[in-house]
């Protein structure tokens, strides 16, 4: 790609961006970042589906009217809606607080078919206690415990054990950043959503990997050269492979934004918008943490080994000491070849020298009188006379 524009110099990895070098910057924005998911996590909670909390779905056909119509009956039959969808272009999904009693469930189908006019056969229902969602929630956090361990040997085998950290502190925070919009928004939390957390933990862990792998290859041998510290070259590295996860990210997320919007939005295929939710969320989280996360942490890690200090060191004393050559080259005055320096015309260089030599003096002419000397006496004159012949 030609041309020196922004987008040119990215693509070539030539746009400059000093991304490693601000990293304060952006641990200060992630810090904050997470204390307000942690905060609205612990004060507000989730909002967890009846898979979880334990509930009744109802099941019944769209040409009784509208969906607000439909969850306006449930609660006029005495039960408290907790979501409501509906489900392509036949059925509409109502989720409500769990109700054990057979009798009453009855009651409101009964009350909800005689709002509607519609026989009670065409409304299904089905319990879900709150054991099912315990397994659920304890089967998701083992394979997170062991996906996290998988991926910390990985890394450790592969690169070292600074960039394990650096990756593991990076998909920590895509599942505390991705978790604090699901609690400030009030996303319903399904099985699906678990599903969908750990599918956007291999997405990210991709990304890092791909830039780590660069920061490997620019910072191999590095202390056997004075030209850059390990933290200028891990952001060159960043900068190299800053498009790639740009597009990479776009790319996911387009269909995922497809099946969010197109699919669950339009076609109204509510059982995709759980999965395309978190999907969504966590992958445009992913490709911040790996460009603006990941690396600063590892750079951070890596700048407290006393090899790369001493090395950092180096670098900025080669630098000191160039750029004071630098300043004394500056400051010498060049001159031309009659040793005049260069911009001054020649009648200030023989106004320069006529000064300094004095005025030199015409051929055949008498040399000046010197200061004290007297006139020659007249011929037959006595020496010392002062006066005529008498």
């Amino acid at each position: 790609m030609s041309g020196t524009g922004i987008a040119a110099r990215l693509y070539r990895g030539e746009a400059g961006v000093d991304i490693v070098g601000r990293r304060k910057l952006w641990f200060t924005v992630a810090g904050i970042a997470i204390v307000i998911a942690l905060a609205s996590m612990l004060v507000r909670g989730f909002t967890l589906g009846i898979e979880f909390e334990g509930g009744n779905q109802y099941n019944l056909p769209v040409k009784v009217g509208t969906l607000d119509q439909v969850e306006k009956a449930f609660g006029d039959a005495g039960v408290s809606v907790k979501t409501g969808q509906t489900v392509g272009d036949s059925q509409y999904i109502i989720k409500t607080e769990l109700v054990n009693d057979p009798v009453r469930q009855n009651a409101i189908k009964e009350s909800v078919a005689k709002h509607f006019n519609i026989d009670v056969s065409q409304i299904s229902d089905s319990a879900v206690s709150t054991s099912w969602g315990g397994q659920v929630t304890n089967k998701a956090a083992l394979s997170l415990a062991i996906f996290l361990a998988a991926v910390l040997v990985y890394l450790i085998f592969r690169f070292e054990w600074r960039m394990a950290a650096a990756a593991i502190a990076s998909l920590l925070l895509d599942l505390v950043l991705t978790g604090g919009v699901y609690s400030l928004v009030g996303f319903e939390v399904t099985p699906s959503t678990v599903i969908g957390f750990l599918t956007i933990l291999g997405f990210a862990l991709y990304d890092v990997v791909v830039v780590f792998d660069k920061v490997q290859e620019n910072t191999r041998g590095i202390t056997g050269s004075s030209t850059s510290t390990y933290a200028e070259a891990a952001n060159l590295a960043v900068n190299q492979t800053l498009m790639r996860s740009i597009n990479t990210g776009l790319v996911a997320l387009l269909p995922v934004g497809g099946l969010l919007f197109i699919g669950a939005g339009l076609l109204g295929a509510g059982t995709l918008k759980d999965l395309g939710l978190v999907l969504f969320i966590g992958m445009g989280v992913a490709v911040y943490s790996s460009i603006f996360f990941a690396t600063p942490v590892l750079a951070e890690l890596k700048s407290r080994e006393p090899r790369l200090q001493a090395h950092a060191n180096r670098v900025q004393a080669k630098r000191v000491s160039q750029a004071k050559e630098q300043a004394a080259k500056s400051q010498t005055v060049a001159l031309d070849s009659d040793g005049v320096p260069i911009g001054q015309g020649k009648s200030a260089e023989r106004s320069e020298r006529s000064e300094l030599a004095g005025a030199a003096p015409r051929p055949g002419a008498r040399p000046a009188a010197r200061p004290g000397q007297g006139k020659r006496p007249r011929a037959g004159g006595r020496p010392g006379a002062t006066g005529g012949r008498k």
